[in-house]
């Protein structure tokens, strides 16, 4: 059985949550750290949009500003997320995709099966649901989207983070995001048919805490790991800062994508 770091659950704001974790994803390259899992929250709450999306297209931005609602650019695809800050525990695995599975769609299904798991041991059944073109992998709960996610991959290292809905505000969620064609009430109707969350499903508020202690179980289960709890290691710590200031902090990066990588600096 393979030991594996676990970053245990942990709040930063939108741009130190992304520093966080392009600095274990460059890390892993560099072979400095062993398989890593990393659980978070986001303070304050935040709006993630995907790699190449135009920001204009995906927000709102007099409604961000009311909400005092930060926006960060990720380095993994998909698309636009809204992340409350008490309303979801987000993970973030990197890892060998050797260790994993042979492709993306195996990685995303071995994962999920870990994440299964653990919304097993919380009292609710999910089911993974494959995906399209337009749309990555994801649960679903009697076909309500629990839980998303969206991946990165460089050098055969795999980076996947993904969010578990404890609650959902949808109202706010689509005065926030902007989806072509739909006002945001429409938007919120639509919303209650296709998207859930674990006290939607159970009835009542579990915390991050447990959610995160069930998602640990999941994976050592699923991945057949050893999860081993520990900190970011000095040079993580460095680069997240220099990342945290100087990439996720920027106009450049949030608004147009564009940024020179720090991968061959280090």
């Amino acid at each position: 059985m393979k030991t594996w770091r676990l970053i245990p659950l942990s709040t930063n704001d939108a741009f130190m949550n992304m520093a966080i974790d392009e600095a274990i994803l460059i890390s892993k390259i560099k072979n400095f750290i062993p398989n890593t899992i990393r659980f978070y929250q986001w303070n304050p709450s935040a709006v993630s949009i995907g790699r190449n999306q135009n920001i204009n297209e995906q927000i709102y931005p007099q409604a961000l500003k009311e909400y005092q609602i930060d926006v960060v650019r990720r380095t993994s695809g998909g698309g636009a997320v809204y992340h409350d800050q008490n309303g979801e525990v987000t993970y973030s695995l990197t890892a060998t995709i050797s260790d994993l599975g042979s492709d993306y769609t195996s990685v995303y299904q071995k994962v999920y099966s870990a994440i299964i798991d653990s919304l097993r041991l919380l009292g609710i059944p999910a089911d993974f649901v494959k995906g399209d073109i337009k749309n990555c992998p994801n649960l679903a709960v009697n076909g309500k989207k629990i839980s998303g996610s969206a991946q990165t991959v460089k050098r055969k290292i795999i980076q996947q983070h993904g969010t578990i809905l404890l609650s959902v505000d949808l109202q706010r969620m689509f005065k926030l995001l902007r989806l072509k064609g739909l006002d945001c009430d429409l938007a919120t109707e639509i919303g209650k048919r296709k998207i859930t969350s674990i006290e939607n499903e159970v009835k009542h508020l579990i915390s991050a805490t447990t959610v995160a202690n069930a998602l640990e179980q999941g994976f050592n289960a699923k991945l057949k790991i050893k999860l081993k709890p520990d900190k970011l290691i000095s040079s993580e710590e460095t680069l997240a800062k220099r990342l945290y200031k100087q990439k996720y902090l920027t106009n450049e990066w949030n608004q147009k994508g564009q940024f020179s990588s720090f991968l061959n600096t280090i």
